[in-house]
């Protein structure tokens, strides 16, 4: 075990945005038996230590290989590009204008006859856009433009943040 692999090499995946989410969590339950904490309470206080570090690594990079944005981002971070930051790169501006309706349509919800109904469409809507989303960055990455998987990613990032907003929108008519 090394803690200083990428995430897909620790877990033991090939590095790909597509990766199979139930061999991940066999791969997951595999390396938390053997790296468990409680394993090495017997042992020195530098191994249980490292035994501390590696399931932290494990926890985090199950949860990053998890998240399909949150994958996409560590498959560009890997080649060097940073999409958690504030980018000046400009976004499409057609793609600004859809994400202006589809909020525009969220705040008129609580005033629809069915609230409940118009939240699962405008849900249905979102997760289909963030699909063809997953699917173009995974293109564009093994293609190995990188310029358009970055805009893929960016624009997944406001599609993530508006299924946010509807959860939160549901919680709240739930009361």
């Amino acid at each position: 075990m090394d803690i200083n692999k990428n995430y897909f090499e620790f877990i033991g995946l090939p590095i790909s945005f597509h990766i199979d989410q139930a061999e991940l969590s066999d791969r997951s339950r595999e390396l938390q038996k053997t790296l468990h904490p409680d394993r090495y309470a017997h042992q020195s206080e530098r191994e249980q230590r490292i035994a501390v570090q590696y399931m932290a690594h494990l926890n985090e990079g199950v949860a990053t290989l998890k998240s399909p944005l949150l994958r996409a981002q560590y498959l560009l971070q890997l080649q060097g590009i940073d999409t958690t930051v504030e980018s000046s790169t400009p976004i499409d501006p057609m793609f600004l204008m859809q994400q202006m309706e589809l909020r525009e349509e969220l705040e008129e919800i609580p005033e629809s006859d069915d609230p409940y109904a118009a939240l699962e469409t405008l849900l249905e809507e979102v997760n289909g856009l963030l699909r063809q989303l997953r699917e173009q960055f995974a293109q564009t990455f093994e293609a190995a433009d990188l310029d358009a998987a970055t805009a893929a990613v960016r624009k997944m990032q406001f599609l993530e943040k508006l299924v946010l907003e509807i959860e939160r929108l549901e919680d709240k008519l739930d009361g």
